[in-house]
């Protein structure tokens, strides 16, 4: 705050990653995306952690971590296959791009 009670208010970018300056800022942001995921699934099956973490062949504690969204050392491809142990769909769509780079973008139906 300044001098006169005013909060000063920056505007972020649509990765909050990026805008802490993670270097690897777009994996993070999708890790993040695919554990709120594995939340929504977990509580839509209304299953215990403790049942989650049997179906997943996981840890409890491990299931806590990534549904608090401490994924760190969990990578894309294990989040990916837990979600496809709690009965999701993934689909990975490999393709010709007319940019320089390539992207990876996840839609969730």
């Amino acid at each position: 705050m300044n001098g006169n009670n005013e909060i000063t208010v920056e505007e972020g970018s649509t990765n909050v990653y990026a805008d802490l300056g993670y270097a690897d800022a777009a994996e993070m942001q999708r890790k993040s995306q695919l554990a709120a995921e594995i939340a929504r699934a977990i509580k839509a099956r209304r299953l215990t952690q403790g049942d989650a973490a049997a179906l997943l062949g996981i840890d409890q504690s491990k299931v806590s971590r990534i549904t608090r969204g401490q994924f760190r050392g969990v990578s894309e491809a294990k989040l990916l296959g837990l979600m496809a142990k709690l009965g999701r769909d993934v689909k990975i769509t490999v393709g010709p791009v007319r940019r320089r780079a390539g992207k990876i973008e996840l839609q969730f139906a």
